[in-house]
C-alpha cells in the first residue's frame, strides 16, 4: 500500500469511480482481514471470491500470487476415497474455509467434514478467474455427488445434511455445471419447472415457490434458465418468439425497482442498495432490457456509496464492505465504466475467463 496515502483525500470520491484506491482497499483485504470478518471464516472462500474476481475485475490480477492462491483453493477439495463414496449421500465439491473442512467425531477425532455448494461455486470461479484449467480437477466426484443434493422437486439442498432448499443453489449447480461444461451434475428439466414454479404474479421470482419476488433470486432464476439453455440473451430483441418465462411482466417488475435516487431495490418498498444495481441490473441485461435504466441516476447513487477508504457499503455514508464492494464493481461493469473488465453477467465473474 501506497505509504502517501491519506483516506481523507477523496475530493473526487462522489464524481468519479476511483479504480487506484479500489486496488489498495482490496489489497489490504487480500493480505489481511479485518477482526469484524471473524464471525465469517467458515466462508473464508466466498470472501477471497470477492476480493480475487474484484481484483481482476479492477485489472490488477498482477496484484494475486496466482500459484499460492490456486494451490490453497485446490487444498479445500474434498476427495473421495473409492467409488462408493459417491453414493453415500454427500458432496465431493469444496469447502468454505479450514475451519470448516474437518469436524469432531464421537470420539474427540477430526474427520472429514462435508463440502458446500457455494462455495464450490466460488471456487470454480476463482480457478476460472485465475485461468486455471478445469480440466485438470476431478470433476466426476464434484458432478456426481452434485447430483445426490438435488431433491424431487427440482431444487437443490447447499449441503448433503440437509439446509434451505432455494434458487440460489440451482444457480450455484447450473452455474458449476456450465464452468466444468458437464450437464451430468443436475437434471435440467426438474431444475427449470421448480423456476417456472418461483414466478410470482408480478413478474419477479421469489426464492422458493408462493414467496415475495427478490431481486436476488430473479437473478438466480433467469440466470439459471438462461446458463441452462431454457432462454436466450437479450430474449426482448426476439419479438413474438415463444419464452417460458412472462417476459413482459418481469421486466415490468425489475424496472419498477429502480427507485428515485437511481439506485436499485430488492423488493418493493424496500431502500435501494448497492449490490441489487448488480443483480436485478443483470436480469435487465439478459433480457436485453438494460437501456430502458436510467444510467446516469444509477451511477450517481452507486458513488454515493463508494468509499473514501475505497470499497462499497451496502447504503450511502456507511463503511464499505466485500459483498457490496464486489457488486458495486459489477454494476459499474454493467454500465461498461472505462478501466473495468466486462463481466460474464450469468457467471459473476469477468467476461472470457
Amino acid at each position: 500500500m501506497d505509504s502517501d496515502w491519506n483516506p481523507s483525500l477523496d475530493s473526487n470520491s462522489s464524481t468519479q469511480f476511483d479504480r487506484d484506491r479500489h486496488v489498495r482497499f482490496l489489497e489490504m483485504m487480500y493480505r489481511l482481514l479485518p477482526s469484524e470478518y471473524q464471525g465469517q471464516e467458515i466462508n473464508r472462500l466466498t470472501l477471497a471470491y470477492f476480493v480475487i474476481s474484484g481484483l481482476h475485475m479492477l485489472g490488477a490480477a498482477d496484484r494475486i500470487d496466482r500459484e499460492g492462491a490456486i494451490n490453497w483453493i485446490l487444498s479445500l477439495k474434498a476427495h473421495v476415497k473409492n467409488e462408493s463414496d459417491l453414493i453415500n449421500g454427500q458432496f465431493y465439491g469444496f469447502h468454505g474455509s479450514r475451519s470448516s473442512q474437518f469436524q469432531l467425531d464421537d470420539n474427540a477425532a477430526w474427520i472429514p467434514n462435508g463440502s458446500h455448494l457455494a462455495s464450490t461455486y466460488c471456487a470454480l470461479a476463482i480457478l476460472k478467474t485465475l485461468d486455471y484449467d478445469l480440466t485438470l480437477l476431478d470433476s466426476e466426484s464434484i458432478l456426481k455427488s452434485m447430483k445426490n443434493l438435488q431433491q424431487p422437486d427440482g431444487s437443490f439442498m447447499p449441503i448433503h445434511t440437509g439446509a434451505e432448499r432455494d434458487l440460489r443453489f440451482i444457480f450455484c449447480a447450473a452455474a458449476i455445471c456450465s464452468m466444468l461444461e458437464n450437464w451430468s451434475g443436475m437434471d435440467k428439466e426438474k431444475a427449470k419447472e421448480y423456476i417456472l414454479n418461483c414466478q410470482s404474479y408480478d413478474g419477479g421470482f421469489g426464492l422458493i415457490p408462493g414467496s415475495e419476488s427478490h431481486g436476488g433470486g430473479t437473478y438466480c432464476a433467469v440466470a439459471s434458465l438462461r446458463l441452462m439453455g431454457f432462454i436466450e440473451h437479450d430474449v426482448l430483441s426476439k419479438g413474438a418468439s415463444p419464452c417460458i418465462i412472462n417476459v413482459p411482466l418481469l421486466l415490468d417488475w425489475s424496472l419498477q425497482r429502480q427507485g428515485v435516487d437511481g439506485g436499485f431495490q430488492g423488493r418493493a418498498n424496500k431502500s435501494t442498495d448497492t449490490c441489487y444495481a448488480f443483480w436485478v441490473g443483470s436480469v435487465l441485461s439478459i433480457l436485453g432490457g438494460h437501456k430502458f435504466i436510467d444510467e446516469k441516476a444509477l451511477r450517481q447513487f452507486l458513488l454515493t456509496c463508494q468509499s473514501k477508504y475505497g470499497g462499497f457499503s451496502k447504503f450511502p455514508g456507511q463503511l464499505p464492505d466485500l459483498y457490496h464492494t464486489y457488486y458495486g464493481f459489477s454494476a459499474f461493469s454493467l454500465l461498461q465504466e472505462p478501466g473495468l473488465n466486462p463481466i460474464c453477467v450469468e457467471l459473476g465473474i469477468t467476461d472470457g475467463c
